[in-house]
Parts: structure tokens; sequence; C-alpha cells
């Protein structure tokens, strides 16, 4: 159970905090600008919204969209308190919360943020982070097909003196974390980036397959796939419908870009717009997870997207609207079979290890939710794997987390899985 205090505090941030959002024809957004070839503000700072061709021999067909880039290095800090063991987490509302205030790292901030390009006010503890030396930071991707070449610095401190918690912070344990990951929304996902950065390996890991197998294994893939990517002009887009309100795919799949306007309370600016993007009704992250070895194992996929310059890890299943799953053309015949028989099998429901919904971060992304499921499957069940699937063991997916070759969306439901093992 959460304590007491902790819900009531959770309580009182969700009363205290005010959160108004009207949504605005992308031509008549407060201090940005459209043209044919980009969405842009005027200050020429946060992000800008271009658009892409994209061709590739790893997915079936060729495609163009929109894409947004934000070349500045954002910071995800977290301070731990080691004497204590817990971790400063802040109550934050972004605009595109589903529940409006959602647990966020100590510090979640671009560069335009804490550099006060908006005129707003200072970006709490942000001192802590910005003259590190000697300290690990994870540079770590974001959503590779909604974000062209976005890396944000993941990163933890054990900071010894006597931090005392403003307003909106709290202290947190590990176990308080655990149980909070199990309530819907609750978690942010730039708070479980971090602690994805920073998970512990275990002492005892065998491998199912080694090192050498497992690079070769991502060698041959590489060679065989390719991704390219070109910029284009928004109004050139073949596969989007441009207009003044919104823009849209043609066939009402994957997402759309919306502009709103911000009224809130408890942000360093109260009022400001911005273009954002909206996804469909509901996301899924799907991890198969088994013991060989008497070693924890996960079934991994090698995957390209157009927003990252390297192929990535990727978990089990992964789709931006499992609702319509049957069409969509990243799951073969195979995941397909996967996930009616290891994640909504009513039969399998006793070993669904993480069951819950979390948000994509609120900032960029419009009430954009993802079911995030492990579940356990005996190894002698999963007879015939994919090409570009392969077994990692758990230190193996954190070894390769730290070489920034996992995605986001399996970094955060591994640290789902595995939030004990955070340093």
């Amino acid at each position: 159970m959460i304590s007491q205090k902790i819900l009531n505090w959770l309580s009182e941030k969700r009363r205290e905090h005010l959160l108004y959002i009207k949504f605005t024809k992308l031509n008549k957004i407060n201090k940005w600008k459209i043209n044919n070839l980009e969405i842009f503000h005027i200050s020429k700072r946060f992000f800008k919204i271009v658009g892409i061709e994209v061709s590739s021999n790893f997915y079936k067909n060729a495609w163009d969209q929109p894409i947004i880039v934000q070349n500045e290095v954002g910071i995800l800090g977290i301070i731990k308190d080691p004497q204590k063991k817990k971790y400063l987490l802040q109550a934050k509302v972004e605009p595109g919360n589903i529940n409006k205030l959602q647990l966020a790292p100590t510090v979640q901030a671009t560069k335009s943020n804490y550099s006060s390009v908006h005129g707003g006010s200072k970006v709490f503890y942000i001192e802590h982070f910005l003259k590190l030396k000697n300290i690990n930071r994870y540079k770590q991707s974001e959503q590779g097909f909604r974000y062209l070449n976005k890396f944000n610095n993941n990163i933890l401190i054990k900071n010894k003196k006597n931090i005392k918690a403003k307003k909106d912070f709290f202290w947190f344990s590990k176990s308080e974390i655990k149980k909070l990951l199990h309530k819907k929304n609750i978690i942010n996902m730039d708070t479980l980036s971090v602690f994805s950065s920073v998970l512990k390996k275990k002492k005892k890991d065998k491998p199912f397959n080694n090192k050498i197998f497992f690079y070769r294994w991502l060698n041959i893939l590489d060679k065989k796939f390719y991704i390219k990517t070109k910029q284009a002009k928004l109004s050139k887009l073949k596969d989007w419908v441009i207009s003044s309100n919104r823009i849209t795919h043609k066939n009402k799949k994957h997402f759309s870009v919306i502009g709103i306007s911000i009224k809130t309370n408890k942000r360093e600016v109260n009022r400001w717009s911005q273009p954002i993007i909206k996804g469909k009704d509901m996301a899924f992250a799907g991890f198969i997870k088994t013991k060989i070895n008497n070693t924890d194992h996960y079934l991994c996929r090698y995957i390209l997207k157009p927003g990252l310059k390297k192929s990535v890890i990727g978990c089990t299943i992964n789709t931006s609207d499992i609702t319509d799953y049957n069409k969509d053309l990243a799951f073969n015949k195979l995941e397909t079979k996967y996930y009616k028989d290891y994640f909504i099998n009513k039969k399998n429901k006793m070993n669904i290890i993480f069951d819950n919904t979390l948000s994509d971060e609120g900032g960029r992304f419009y009430q954009c939710q993802v079911k995030c499921m492990i579940s356990y499957v005996e190894f002698k069940k999963i007879k015939t794997i994919p090409d570009n699937y392969i077994w990692l063991s758990y230190n193996q997916i954190v070894e390769m987390i730290r070489n920034k070759r996992v995605d986001i969306e399996s970094r955060l439901l591994f640290a789902c899985g595995n939030i004990d093992q955070i340093e």
C-alpha cells in the first residue's frame, strides 16, 4: 500500500496546480510560425516541426511524415540521498498529461528552459547538474519515430548534503516508487528514463547468446538493412493533410500535429502556446521474459527508426496503435501470435509480471498513453523466433542501455520490471 502521507501530498498538489488547455489552429499559435517548410518558434529556439521522406528495406514501404527537431540536449536529472536512500521527484504539470500532474525527475528541462529563453523563473535544483565533473551522463535517445536525432542527458546525483525538498518536491524511497509504478499515469517517462540508465548489473548472469554471437547478429542485420531520411517541405508531404487547423495522416493513422494554448500556475512560465503531437488512443510495449541458465532473459528485436542514426534494440512488441494491431504493417504473423497468446490471452493472466498504463512525456505529446506489459513465458514454448529477434540476458540489456542502443520504449518498460535494481 502507498502511504497516506504520499497520497495526501499528491492530492494536495492536484488541488494546487491549475491547468487550462485550449485548442488553437496551427496558424494562430502565439509566437509560432508555420510555412511551407516547417513550424517554428519566433525565437528560433525550443523546437520545430519539419517534414521528412524515409526510404528503407527494413519496412515494406517508403513513407513521409512530420517530425520534431530539437537539437538542444536537455537535462533529466534525479538527486538521490544515499544515506536515506531516497530520490527527489517533483509534481510536474505538463500540457499533454492526461491526468494533469505526474511525478517527474528533480530536473526536467531543455537548455532553452534552464537558460530562461522564455523569460520565466529559475529551474529549481539546476545548479546541481550544470557543473558536474566525473559523473556518468547517459545521453539517451528519445522517440525515434517522432523526434529527429533527439537526445537528453540522463543523470543521477548521489548528494550527501542535506537538501531540503521545495514545495512541489518529495523524497521517495525505492519501494514507494515501485508501488507508484503500478498506479496509472503517475510516474512520468522522463523519471523512468533516468532510472533505466542507472540500473545495476547482477553478479550472476549467464547469457544464452554470448557477446561474440550477439555482435555478429547485430552486424549482419546492420549490413542487410538500411534506413535513409531526407528533410522535405511540410507542404510536399504526400501522406499527410496539411491545413491551417492541424496536420493529419491521410488515412487517419499514426498521429497528428495540433495547436494548444496553455494557462497554469506552477510553471516557470504560466501562459504559452505551442504545437504538440497527438497520438492514437493507446500504444503498446511488451516484453516476453523467460529464464535460461537460471538467468533472466528478454526476447528483443532489431529495429531501425527514421529519427535515429543507428539501429537499436527494442522490446518484443511495440506499436503506436494497439487497437488496430491486426492491420499494423509492423506486426508480422508471429508477432501477432505473441500478442494474442502471451499478452491478452486470459489463460496466461497469471504469468503477467507487469501490466500498467503509462504516458509519453506531456511537453511534446498530448495525452499519449502506452499499455506496458511484461509476460513470463517458459523458454521451451518459444520454439522459433524471427531473424531480427534475439534472447538477451538482463546484464546484456543493461550494457546496451549504457551504450545507447536500446530504444526509449524498451528502456522504460525494462525499468518498470527491474526498478529494484536502480542505484
